[in-house]
């Protein structure tokens, strides 16, 4: 098993690969004590079982240089496959300001070739390569070296499996002219704004019951501060503080650190110091805001507006065209995107692209009163009205 340890290996290797139409990729990371993930190997496979065509790249090695594989990235003749590719894809593109393109995302594949939703490369290994994963390294401390033989094992077979499920799945999706759907997919995962995250919109993830704009401004205010300072401190959001404290705060509003002090649930060191001192700012800041500047809510489809019976429908429309087409019934539409259509919208993900082809165009007839849905068998089928 070989272990890249120098850029002059890493550059060798890249140059290999510059011969060979693709190259299987993944990462191993940590992310529980760091606001970004602390890349800790990379591997890489090419076509072929010769033991030289598979290597991990120690990414802690003091000076190694990733040029060399960035610059596979930029090379349009090379598919560079994934499976489940976001966070592998994030890492990188915060690290370079690079996508790797072409890019072929296993998870995807699977679920526009039949194999449901999200599912998982163990299972792809399983089903499609006809091999077992040894999963005892699967939770190990990827920064600790040096990397026991298990280990290594584990982060290769996490690529060289993988080559047969690509050649497998783009095979299929060729034969059945499906590859321009993953490549729709794919868009959303090599875009800059799926990665770059906005501090000012961060209170957006947040759960809050209430409407109230001032109250939302609050939210804002604190959640800016505390995604500021995680991203500073590279340590994670709620190390900071965490999500029910910040509401705690939003709704209390403390003025000074007396005030501050008698949060319940505010960790310790959130009340003195920087973080203490950030968060008296932040409230300020936020009290401070102009009504006409408070956020709103994007509040989702009115439950009243909802037609309960047609929303029923569109979930057994949907079923019918998952089993029709063999593509998992999540990747086609959402139940949100369900009860938005019940509800009169028309503009959601589910009515784009191939999906308006598998399943929209015929929701929005249903939907428009034009067709029906009736059983034979144990098929769904649609008659016109």
């Amino acid at each position: 098993m070989k272990t890249i340890t120098k850029s002059s290996e890493l550059k060798d290797f890249c140059d290999r690969a510059t011969n060979e139409k693709y190259i299987t990729i993944d990462t191993e990371f940590l992310r529980e004590r760091t606001y970004f993930s602390k890349l800790c190997l990379v591997q890489l496979a090419i076509p072929g079982d010769e033991e030289e065509n598979a290597v991990i790249v120690d990414t802690l090695v003091k000076n190694l240089d990733l040029a060399p594989l960035y610059k596979i990235f930029q090379n349009q003749n090379i598919v560079k496959v994934f499976h489940a590719a976001r966070q592998d894809l994030e890492i990188f593109y915060l690290a370079s300001g690079i996508f790797p393109y072409p890019l072929f995302d296993t998870q995807i594949a699977a679920m526009v070739c039949g194999f449901g939703d999200q599912v998982a490369y163990e299972t792809l290994v399983r089903q499609i390569a006809k091999q077992t994963l040894d999963k005892s390294s699967r939770f190990t401390d990827w920064s600790r070296r040096p990397l026991t033989d298990a280990q290594k094992k584990y982060a290769l077979a996490d690529v060289t499996h993988l080559r047969v499920i690509y050649e497998f799945l783009s095979e299929k999706l060729v034969k059945t002219g499906r590859l321009k759907w993953v490549e729709e997919e794919l868009e959303n995962l090599t875009s800059s704004e799926t990665y770059d995250v906005n501090p000012k919109n961060s209170w957006r993830r947040l759960k809050t019951k209430s409407n109230s704009r001032r109250f939302l401004g609050l939210v804002a205010s604190l959640a800016e501060f505390r995604e500021n300072f995680a991203q500073s401190k590279n340590i994670p959001r709620n190390r900071v503080i965490k999500d029910d404290a910040l509401l705690e705060l939003a709704s209390n509003k403390p003025k000074n650190l007396d005030e501050l002090s008698r949060s319940r649930l505010l960790l310790r060191d959130a009340r003195k110091g920087e973080i203490a001192s950030g968060i008296l700012t932040a409230i300020k800041k936020g009290l401070e805001i102009p009504d006409a500047e408070l956020p709103e809510k994007q509040l989702k489809s009115d439950k009243g507006n909802i037609n309960s019976a047609l929303a029923d429908l569109l979930r057994v429309l949907l079923k019918a065209c998952s089993e029709n087409t063999g593509v998992a019934s999540k990747l086609i539409a959402s139940a949100g995107d369900l009860d938005a259509l019940a509800a009169g919208d028309r503009n959601i993900i589910a009515l784009n692209g191939w999906r308006f082809d598998v399943f929209g165009k015929t929701a929005v007839e249903l939907c428009d009163g034009k067709i029906g849905l009736s059983v034979a068998g144990s098929k769904v089928k649609t008659f016109q009205l």
